[in-house]
């Protein structure tokens, strides 16, 4: 099967990036395969799914038109400015899909780089599992998402508090260029400078200036980022601002869309964002069950900075970071460089909170925009917050509430006295609007999924595939989260929460 590879990152000067080959591992054996998304790239499952296959998803075993790199970046990780780079993933190429995109075919778990800073450059079977299956459920929730092409074992041990199967995956992705990207570009540009001040405020989201650089790396990265995925400025004369604004507006959208299904990403360091506006690295994540604007997840995130409430405080300030990184190249007098910057991010609570508000209209049934509805909004949140109500399960079953006269007509869970006033404003809510109440339901029930990766149910489903080798629990989710809409399949299982016993949850940074 010939892949075609191309690799234009390569023609971005030579400290982006090092030419290094996977190193090879003892027994490669395919786990799982994304058939459809092989076929959606034009790849050949069935190949794939031959040795040859999990050669080459392995690492073991160069395609021809391949020639492997690893990325470097920096990143603020809990808003501590460090030089990072892939330290165990050796991007294959660039693939040019029938449908004219063009994705980065990566490897993850194969082998140390230079960038490895002492790691093994390896990767555990669990963890490469997980980034599968929540980047399947993302992809199903139609939230812009990297994606796992295959899980491969290795037929090795990897050390970590005790000794794991260990696995490569291979992850699709419109591409790997992150804030922290920029962030090393401008580091190398400026003398570490700006990114140590940036540091120093690991809480304010303004954009801060520091010492004095040319910007010639950082320009030729945002040249080839908007050659990449802003086409349409290529031609602006303030193209770099305009980017800017393009990332800011996915961005916004992104983590509203999370919030939307009560996805807390874990881990916002600005090397965990993206400027293609795709969700990258499914280390700490979780799903919350009862809202609670503070779910923590994250056993390394101990005062909450990536707290679900958190998220779009979060992602200004990684964009503050971005523009800090850009200053050079948005006017040739610092000050008003400055002054740009400081205006741009300024409008990023509002962007946010509109994209926040039409997403939650939508699990609402609300097809259309009134004053009154932050305040209904906010308030069904708070008495869920009261309630310890579940977030996905209580949205879902408001649709069969929307045309009930009084609350719990349909469903008794809603007969709460607390409940039966908002219920009221909601009732007279839609009642206002254009439309009959089955295009409301309709809305509430393209918004709201049915059934989520719920965190015990992940757990449960890796602790069978690594322990067990018995992959059917994992391969019965998948399937439950293609669609996770749809009401058709018998999801009732998968749509309980937890029980008492696992309510206490943590997650670990092991993708």
């Amino acid at each position: 099967m010939d892949w075609n590879f191309e690799t234009t990152y390569t023609r971005l000067p030579g400290q982006f990036f090092c030419r290094i080959d996977p190193v090879a591992v003892a027994s490669p054996q395919m786990v799982l395969l994304n058939r459809d998304l092989a076929e959606e790239l034009g790849l050949d499952p069935d190949w794939l799914r031959q040795p040859e296959g999990a050669w080459m998803l392995s690492g073991n075993q160069r395609e021809p038109s391949s020639e492997p790199i690893a990325q470097a970046y920096a990143g603020h990780q809990f808003g501590h400015f460090a030089m990072l780079g892939d330290g165990r993933a050796h991007l294959l190429g660039e693939l040019r899909a029938p449908d004219g995109r063009r994705v980065d075919i990566q490897l993850k778990g194969s082998g140390p780089t230079p960038f490895s800073r002492r790691g093994d450059g390896r990767a555990a079977l669990g963890p490469m599992l997980r980034e599968y299956l929540i980047g399947e459920a993302m992809h199903g929730l139609g939230i812009p998402t990297t994606r796992a092409l295959a899980v491969v074992a290795t037929g090795e041990r990897v050390f970590r508090e005790q000794a794991l199967p260990g696995a490569v995956l291979s992850r699709v992705a419109a591409s790997h260029i992150r804030v922290g990207t920029f962030a090393y570009a401008a580091a190398l540009d400026s003398g570490l400078d700006l990114m140590v001040h940036a540091s120093q405020g690991a809480d304010d989201p303004s954009v801060a200036t520091a010492g004095q650089d040319d910007g010639l790396l950082t320009r030729a990265l945002a040249d080839y980022t908007i050659d990449r995925h802003y086409p349409e400025l290529a031609d602006s004369p303030d193209r770099y601002m305009e980017l800017f604004h393009a990332v800011m507006e996915r961005q916004a959208s992104l983590v509203a869309q999370w919030m939307r299904v009560g996805f807390i990403h874990g881990v916002m360091n600005t090397d965990n964002m993206t400027l293609s506006g795709e969700t990258i690295d499914y280390g700490p994540c979780a799903f919350m069950d009862q809202y609670d604007p503070a779910t923590v997840f994250s056993s390394i995130d101990r005062q909450g900075r990536y707290a679900f409430g958190n998220q779009a405080k979060i992602a200004q300030w990684n964009l503050a970071r971005l523009l800090e990184t850009l200053l050079p190249l948005l006017h040739d007098d610092r000050d008003t460089a400055l002054a740009r910057a400081q205006e741009a991010i300024a409008h990023f609570p509002a962007l946010f909170t509109g994209r926040w508000h039409a997403v939650m209209r939508t699990k609402l049934g609300l097809g259309n925009e009134e004053p009154g509805d932050a305040e209904l909004i906010d308030d069904l949140l708070q008495w869920m917050q009261d309630q310890g109500a579940d977030y996905t399960n209580t949205f879902r079953e408001l649709a069969g509430e929307a045309g009930a006269a009084t609350p719990g007509q349909l469903n008794p869970a809603f007969a709460d006295p607390g409940l039966a006033a908002w219920h009221a404003r909601w009732q007279e809510r839609l009642g206002r609007q254009d439309g009959d109440i089955a295009a409301a339901i309709h809305r509430m029930r393209g918004a709201n999924p049915a059934v989520i990766p719920r965190n015990h149910r992940v757990e449960q489903a890796l602790d069978a595939a690594v322990r067990e080798g018995d992959l059917d629990p994992a391969l019965q989710l998948l399937e439950v989260l293609a669609d996770p809409y749809d009401t058709r399949l018998d999801t009732s299982d998968y749509r309980q929460p937890p029980g008492p016993e696992q309510h206490v949850y943590q997650t670990f940074c092991g993708t």
